[in-house]
């Protein structure tokens, strides 16, 4: 295993390489991982990229409750467990995703179902779920996603829950209280997809708001995730005009005081011709220009993407194509052979600036 670690080409060794994207990062005070799944564990060649190419790793569904708390009687730590031992017996850091992910639809049919007789009684009931997950892990976890996508994506109001209705805003300020007491050590950080996209607009709008109402109130928030999937619009939409939007969205972020992370990179490629050679170069080159756009910014902290391999990553079901074609919008292909969108990830790395790293 150590072997394969240290090794400069792909797991297949007929495409070198250079230095693994963690060593990249890290040069410059990044960190770069990758989200993996309890399953991929009996992947072997998957769990060689991601030793190979990671120092941290996120569990993708692991952490959520609709994984530990499937029902009122039942709390399921072992996928989880899973992937904490794997990242301990290897080296990788680990973040954690996510202690409350504020949407219904994403929440367990019978959390939905409650009906709590005051705020005090939710309150309890939410410090006891997320203090087991994060007690069970700290503090071998040195960063949490406390909340997760608590913003309206079309409105750009605050979502409204089982959870919500007696505490209102104040569930949120509570989540980020309670981690903090459970994990002093750990970055805080409120995780959403907001993006540059037209059809974001809105939601950067409501995500600013909000987090200048999270900072008044005093709540412990480090930084902001920036899922930065790309969904709605193709990489070749992402022209001058989104840029300075996103820019002017970003440098308020900053503005507040708060640090960004990249904590679910991939790119959809939905309304792209089918032409492979075609759909890697736009999409190397977005991710290229994405990045070096995103790396100007010394409150950027880390980088992870969402999956490396093409055909694990959870775009190949979300707004398919029409033609049947096989997506392409991670790193690593379907046959773990390493694309152009890793070397633009590479570059973009290697031509960056140093900035100070998060807290280890």
């Amino acid at each position: 295993m150590a072997g394969c670690v240290n090794a400069a080409t792909t797991p297949d060794g007929d495409m070198p390489l250079g230095p693994p994207l963690r060593t990249l990062a890290s040069e410059k005070g990044l960190r770069f991982g990758s989200a993996m799944s309890s399953g991929q564990l009996d992947d072997a060649k998957y769990r060689e990229i991601m030793l190979f190419e990671c120092g941290t790793m996120v569990a993708e569904n692991e952490h959520k409750w609709y994984t530990i708390f499937p029902d009122p009687d039942t709390v399921n730590f072992a996928p989880a467990d899973r992937l904490a031992t794997f990242a301990g017996e290897n080296g990788l850091t680990m973040r954690g995703h996510t202690l409350l992910w504020h949407r219904e639809m994403w929440s367990p049919e019978w959390v939905n179902a409650l009906e709590f007789s005051s705020a005090s009684e939710t309150a309890d009931f939410v410090e006891q779920k997320i203090s087991l997950i994060v007690d069970r892990y700290a503090p071998a976890i040195y960063a949490w996603d406390v909340v997760n996508e608590a913003i309206d994506d079309e409105t750009g109001e605050f979502r409204q829950t089982s959870l919500s209705a007696k505490m209102g805003e104040q569930l949120i300020d509570h989540a980020f209280h309670v981690a903090k007491a459970h994990a002093p050590d750990a970055t805080l950080t409120y995780n959403d997809f907001m993006s540059w996209e037209s059809t974001s607009a809105a939601h950067r709008t409501g995500v600013l708001r909000f987090l200048e109402r999270l900072k008044a109130r005093g709540v412990p928030i480090d930084g902001l995730g920036l899922q930065s999937h790309s969904n709605y619009e193709m990489p070749n939409e992402f022209t001058r005009a989104r840029q300075r939007d996103w820019v002017a969205f970003c440098d308020e972020v900053v503005g507040m005081g708060l640090d960004i992370y990249i904590t679910e990179f991939d790119v959809n490629d939905t309304r792209l011709k089918p032409d492979i050679a075609y759909r890697d170069a736009l999409i190397a080159s977005y991710t290229r220009d994405y990045f070096d756009l995103m790396l100007a910014y010394p409150q950027l902290k880390e980088v992870l993407v969402w999956g490396m391999v093409d055909d694990q990553n959870w775009l190949q079901t979300f707004l398919p194509r029409t033609d049947d074609v096989e997506k392409r919008p991670t790193v690593y292909d379907s046959d773990y052979k390493a694309k152009s969108m890793r070397r633009a990830l590479a570059d973009a790395f290697n031509a960056a600036a140093y900035r100070q790293p998060m807290a280890p």
